[in-house]
């Protein structure tokens, strides 16, 4: 027989099949990597493009959001299995490759999709966007992986407990270990505590919607969603619940800015700094670090019921314009300045109340941002540390004597909430000729529990369902 009849008949090549929505999922997380984008920037436009294709559905939509979010949630627990997997460093993998095989690791871990569709899926998105030789490599990867469950995984690659809690931790909730020993210490406690804010860090959060003052109403914003699909604000007055999420775009009193999303911890903190005690006159409030807008527009909509003009100052101008968007059609006066904070161009105690959401980790929002939690060091506390001083002390001179300040920030790490105040209590941070004093910011959150031994607040995603918020009030004295 010729050496031709001896060979066996190759398989004809078949083009790889190209799925739409973990194709839109790849890239969405390439972009996360490559340029350091947020997800929550980086989906709609994706999403938009593409339902322009036939047949893509909000099914479609939906199974894309949850492929591009759970993956990043849990990147830390997927890596951690795939460097069990694979015969190298995982820093030796190449980016794209580790894209593609931590989204099969969901599909396979964190999902309800059945085993070999998320193998063979997974493989025929590696032909689509890798090529046909690493594809290979993926298959044999994903087959490991699929040879144990999560809980069979977290039990061979996580330590124990007993052993190294935080690391033990750090690979079961997916999150870095620094991140995991901040929150622990901020919220103290033992191991059920921890445990309950990291699970509910890796949730998909409610869609929230604030009623402006004045401008709408929450029975207006229920009314409109229909029954079933809203429900009440757990705490906040102003704020309506979507619990299976919704396009709040389709609402006119979104579209027209009367009301707008924001998470029920923001509605908290802007209300309370507008219902602290205040002795003598009350027209005018600054809201100093006021984009993109949210609680500045919360806030003016309050001031205008009492006669009060807001002056929202934001340092970058493209902020700025994002403000003053979230402000058009305030029924008060209002003005929007693109300031430096930190340097403001108007006088000392020109104000009433003050309100600086300050820059900061955002480790209060990883259920909103679950790539930051990867992209955050514990370095970058220090670059915060001067300018939250800095806009503390400020906005202090900024208050008259008698007014009253707000300090907000959306992180729970002691080195970002407490140890600041205390800093600029004491005089630090340019302060020097400011005193102050504590207002208990608990009575102006009512019916809220669990809000610690005051006189600040530390909100909780795993207690009240909202972004980890913190808030300090405090009276300037002389």
């Amino acid at each position: 027989m010729s050496e031709q009849g001896r060979r066996r008949p190759s398989k004809p090549y078949r083009r790889p099949r190209k799925d739409p929505v973990r194709v839109l999922a790849f890239e969405a997380l390439r972009a996360v990597d490559e340029r350091d984008a947020y997800a929550n920037l980086v989906m709609p436009p994706l999403l938009r493009k593409a339902r322009e294709q036939e047949g893509f559905d909000a099914r479609d939509a939906a199974l894309a959001t949850e492929l591009v979010y759970g993956t990043l949630r849990r990147q830390g627990t997927y890596d951690a299995i795939v460097a069990a997997c694979v015969d190298r460093p995982l820093r030796e993998v190449d980016p794209p490759v580790l894209d593609v095989l931590t989204l099969g690791a969901h599909q396979l871990l964190g999902t309800r999709i059945p085993p070999h569709a998320a193998v063979s899926s997974t493989v025929e998105l590696a032909r689509v966007v890798l090529g046909d030789g690493r594809a290979k490599f993926v298959n044999a990867v994903m087959r490991r992986i699929a040879e144990h469950d999560l809980d069979g995984w977290l039990e061979r690659v996580a330590p124990p407990y007993d052993e190294d809690p935080e690391d033990h931790l750090a690979v079961v909730h997916a999150h870095p270990r620094w991140v995991v020993s901040a929150l622990w210490d901020a919220l103290g406690g033992g191991r059920a505590g921890i445990e309950d804010l990291l699970r509910a860090d890796n949730e998909r959060p409610e869609v929230t919607l604030v009623a402006r003052p004045g401008r709408a109403t929450p029975d207006e914003l229920l009314d409109a969603l229909g029954e079933g699909a809203a429900e009440p604000g757990r705490w906040s007055p102003y704020a309506v619940r979507l619990p299976e999420g919704g396009e709040p775009g389709a609402i006119d009193a979104v579209r027209e800015g009367r009301a707008g999303v924001q998470d029920e911890g923001s509605q908290l903190v802007a209300a309370a700094l507008a219902a602290a005690p205040l002795e003598g006159p009350d027209r005018r409030w600054l809201d100093g670090c006021a984009g993109p807008g949210g609680k500045a527009a919360l806030l003016g909509a309050l001031a205008a019921r009492r006669g009060a003009a807001l002056l929202a100052a934001e340092k970058q101008p493209h902020r700025a314009r994002l403000v003053q968007r979230a402000l058009d059609g305030n029924p008060g006066p209002y003005e929007v300045v693109a300031a430096d904070g930190t340097r403001p161009p108007w006088r000392p105690g020109s104000f009433d109340r003050v309100l600086v959401d300050v820059p900061c980790s955002g480790l209060g929002a990883l259920r909103r941002r679950p790539e930051a939690r990867w992209r955050r060091r514990p370095e970058d506390l220090d670059a915060f540390a001067p300018l939250q001083r800095s806009l503390l002390a400020e906005a202090l001179k900024s208050v008259r004597v008698g007014g009253v300040v707000g300090y907000a920030t959306c992180s729970p790490h002691l080195a970002e909430t407490r140890a600041v105040v205390d800093d600029v209590l004491k005089g630090h941070g340019g302060a020097r000729d400011v005193t102050a004093e504590w207002i208990d910011a608990r009575p102006l959150m009512p019916g809220v529990p669990e809000l610690g031994d005051g006189p600040d607040v530390q909100l909780w995603p795993h207690l009240h369902g909202t972004d980890a918020m913190y808030l300090a009030l405090l009276r300037r004295t002389a």
